[in-house]
């Protein structure tokens, strides 16, 4: 048995490797088009683009391991099947599934290592690749003048060469001169020049020969201004030094792209997570309290509470935060008091200064006095004695010393006295009527109450789409999550459809299975992406969006294991033909 497993096993090892190769070129030439022109012709060196390369081979190699696992175990059972193997090992008394189980295992393994791939070396290589890509894309062009064809690579200039002699040197040379942001006022022509870099190549010395300049003063004021100045500067020999730092690869900080979900493994994704979430639970409190705050009949019997959830989620992020501030906090006194334990000591610093200690005071006019202790002046003592001595002093008031209040009413009694029991008369109410409609209380309450309305609805508005985008991104983050399984996960469901297919279609080789393969690569790939985006979109769940592609391919994967245990012959004319007979003799019995 050991025999058959290492036979079956060396059969799909060196197909696999070679088609994980094959499919991860692929993707990586499909991947790389994108970029083409954003980092090609820009005068890097080979290292850079290698470095590139590799970032972008392990990042596409999520993808393409499941397309390789499914075309070479295709081509393995499909190579074992059309050399008669497979039917002399089931002949032996050996199952299909048991034929399976040493690809089984491998695949497994496989499924483990992708995982861990994807969680930790992934994340890492995405980060440097979007630092490299971006540091690309930012470089300017190699310095490449052409003949008869403005050449603004350099910032702020623009040159135009008639005719190139060799690499360095130029003939009819013009020069528009931007850097004033003023237009084509500063233009030198040369009839002859010199390019030749320095430093490092970090400048460029351009050499002119017997030309002009002409300098032109910007108009500000229109037609009614004087005219402005002129001036022509004609010269044998002229130096200018241009900077050639923009056409240097600077490497950005990575901790720039430190939010982007595509760099973070599963740790940090459920941190993303609870941070987008507090977010969003943050507005939804304040969207209730914008609402209490702008109506004001919410009065004290009358409120608009939020839900319940959404009170216990804020009281925990509140608790959160007081204890993060105590804990900086207690961080940044332990780091005073260390400062201070590392400074001199009072005692030896007075030690050192003379024995006569100095008071500070500060006069009407802000000029500050210094002044020894002996030398305080009696007047300051007495003023300090007579403020620090003053006490307050409580009086109580005697009912017999104020009669008129002992004999004024109190509330109650009043409210008494003036209690009504009638109903209004119509002059009353005529009275009260034109109280509210002349002086308009009744158009200044709908006004008010139209203005609440429409502060209320565009804040909401407001909020609802900050809380859209907060979802959409929390979405995509729990897809980033699972992605990572799907991806490991979708390995094992193309063994399931690879192996069998190859069993029962029995040609190997680069043709039909090739064909096969590429089938159901298509379909898992549009699923995963329908997935995704009813994920992104808020149609369905994330964990079923992400899944969705495997859920739907794992039971082909058992339909075709169930036939090629039957040796059905699926791909073969005469096994439709002998179903239709079937079902025409039974149409026929029955009529």
């Amino acid at each position: 048995m050991k025999k058959l497993d290492k036979l079956i096993l060396g059969s799909f090892i060196g197909p696999f490797l070679l088609t994980f190769i094959v499919v991860d070129f692929i993707l990586l030439i499909v991947n790389m088009l994108k970029y083409f022109d954003e980092i090609f012709g820009k005068g890097l060196s080979f290292w850079i683009y290698a470095e590139l390369i590799g970032y972008f081979v392990i990042s596409i190699s999520p993808m393409a391991l499941p397309l390789a696992v499914l075309l070479s175990s295709l081509m393995t059972f499909g190579n074992l099947g059309e050399h008669f193997e497979l039917t002399a090992i089931k002949s032996s008394g050996i199952s299909l599934v048991r034929a399976l189980r040493p690809i089984g295992i491998f695949v497994f393994f496989l499924v483990i290592a992708a995982y861990l791939s994807n969680n930790y070396l992934v994340p890492k290589v995405n980060l440097k690749t979007f630092s490299l890509l971006y540091d690309i894309r930012m470089k300017s062009p190699a310095l490449d003048i052409k003949e008869g064809v403005f050449y603004a690579g350099i910032p702020g200039y623009s040159i135009k060469v008639n005719q190139k002699i060799g690499e360095n040197d130029l003939k009819d040379i013009i020069i528009y001169n931007h850097n004033d942001v003023a237009g084509n006022l500063d233009v030198t022509i040369a009839d002859s020049g010199r390019m030749e870099p320095f430093f490092n190549d970090n400048y460029m010395r351009l050499t002119l020969y017997n030309g002009q300049n002409y300098k032109e003063a910007r108009a500000t004021r229109g037609i009614s201004e004087k005219p402005v100045e002129f001036n022509r500067t004609t010269f044998d020999e002229n130096v200018i030094i241009f900077n050639l730092d923009a056409f240097k690869l600077s490497r950005t900080p990575e901790d720039l792209w430190s939010t982007n979900r595509s760099i973070k493994n599963i740790g940090e994704i459920k941190v993303g997570l609870d941070s987008i979430y507090t977010l969003i639970n943050d507005h939804q409190y304040q969207n209730y309290q914008t609402a209490e705050g702008i109506y004001p009949f919410f009065t004290r019997q009358r409120k608009l509470a939020p839900l319940a959830e959404i009170v216990e989620r804020k009281a925990q992020d509140d608790t959160a935060r007081v204890l993060k501030a105590r804990k900086e906090k207690s961080l940044k006194d332990s780091l005073e008091r260390l400062n201070q334990k590392l400074q001199p000591d009072s005692s030896e610093v007075s030690s050192i200064l003379p024995e006569k200690r100095l008071s500070n005071t500060q006069d009407s006019s802000g000029v500050l006095n210094v002044k020894s202790v002996g030398e305080v002046s009696k007047s300051d003592s007495i003023f300090k004695a007579k403020v620090t001595n003053r006490t307050p002093r409580l009086v109580k008031m005697d009912s017999t010393e104020s009669p008129a209040k002992k004999n004024t009413p109190n509330r109650q009694d009043l409210s008494k006295k003036v209690t009504r029991t009638t109903l209004l008369t119509a002059e009353e109410k005529e009275l009260i009527d034109s109280l509210i409609y002349q002086r308009g209380y009744r158009s200044n309450a709908l006004t008010m109450a139209l203005n609440n309305s429409r502060n209320l609805k565009n804040s909401f508005n407001i909020k609802n789409n900050q809380i859209e985008g907060f979802e959409r991104e929390y979405r995509r983050f729990q897809i980033a999550w699972y992605q990572k399984y799907t991806q490991a996960f979708a390995c094992l469901v193309m063994f399931l459809i690879g192996a069998p297919l190859g069993a029962i279609i029995k040609k190997g080789g680069l043709g039909f299975p090739v064909l096969i393969s590429i089938i159901f690569f298509i379909v898992y790939y549009m699923l995963t992406i329908t997935g995704e985006k009813w994920a992104k979109e808020g149609v369905t769940n994330a964990l079923v969006g992400t899944w969705f592609s495997c859920v739907c391919l794992l039971p082909f994967g058992l339909f075709f294991l169930k036939q090629a245990r039957k040796d059905a012959r699926l791909f073969e004319p005469d096994f439709y033909v002998g179903i239709w007979k079937s079902l025409k003799s039974k149409l026929i019995l029955k009529k």
